[in-house]
């Protein structure tokens, strides 16, 4: 058999757990070095490729611009939709008698009692 049932105390219950929490912790706190590692090395990269000038930054857009371009925008969007009625009509269509839609025939028959 390759599962043998184990009789586990309290202690090593508490080391299991112990050892499954920190193993936990340790992967993450790795795992966040990791990431930004591989930021810094992208962002190395973008900043300044060899043989050509770095990049100067590009000055910040106040707060008044952000607003206008937003605004114009939302008009932008608004005007290629059509208005449309906020009214919903609902039509009852008669359709013909057809035994794939008729449900008496699902209906189970009761049997006959003796």
């Amino acid at each position: 058999m390759i599962f043998q049932a184990v009789t586990w105390g309290w202690s090593e219950i508490l080391w299991v757990s112990l050892i499954g929490f920190a193993l936990v912790f340790v992967l993450l706190v790795a795992l966040i070095f990791i990431m930004k590692g591989f930021g810094a090395c992208f962002r190395s990269r973008t900043t300044s490729l060899p043989g050509q000038p770095a990049i100067a930054p590009q000055p910040m857009i106040s707060q008044e611009e952000i607003a206008a371009i937003a605004t114009a925008m939302k008009i932008y969007r608004s005007a290629l939709h059509d208005r449309e009625s906020e009214v919903l009509t609902i039509l009852s269509i008669k359709r013909a008698y057809s035994p794939w839609n008729s449900k008496i025939h699902g209906l189970t028959q009761l049997p006959d009692r003796k």
